[in-house]
């Protein structure tokens, strides 16, 4: 342990952080090249290569000179992922044995069975058969 002090060792940490960070940044970087529909081939060709050839310049000067349409994308990417997941859950709960619509019309009739249950018109016996046989339908 006397070989490597703890600073030095603070210092070795603090450069491994930077260059996750980096590392995160140069995959954003790239992600969000990709997802630009904006740019043509050879645009994105050429940032891809600067960031190849010259990493941390490029990352840099993509982040000045693209980062604020780039949290633009990441936003609208954002909203279109939460509208498909919404259009999604929309269509799963509409559909099913039967459908939306005869479901929705077979938990309101379970609904009415439960309330007339309650108000002591039907007897728990009843309530059962009524039960079973909507639900088998």
């Amino acid at each position: 342990m006397d070989d490597y002090p703890l600073l030095d060792l603070f210092w070795t940490m603090f450069w491994f952080f930077i260059w996750i960070l980096w590392l995160f940044l140069l995959f954003r970087v790239i992600m969000d090249l990709f997802r630009d529909h904006e740019l043509n081939g050879w645009a994105k060709a050429g940032w891809l290569v600067l960031c190849i050839v010259l990493p941390y310049l490029g990352v840099l000067l993509y982040v000045i000179v693209r980062g604020r349409s780039m949290g633009r994308r990441e936003a609208q990417q954002a909203r279109e992922n939460e509208a498909a997941f919404k259009a999604y859950v929309r269509e799963a709960a509409g559909q099913g044995e039967g459908g939306g619509a005869k479901r929705a019309t077979h938990v309101d009739e379970l609904a009415r069975l439960a309330e007339l249950k309650e108000k002591g018109a039907l007897s728990e016996e009843e309530f059962q058969r009524a039960k079973d046989k909507l639900l088998a339908s």
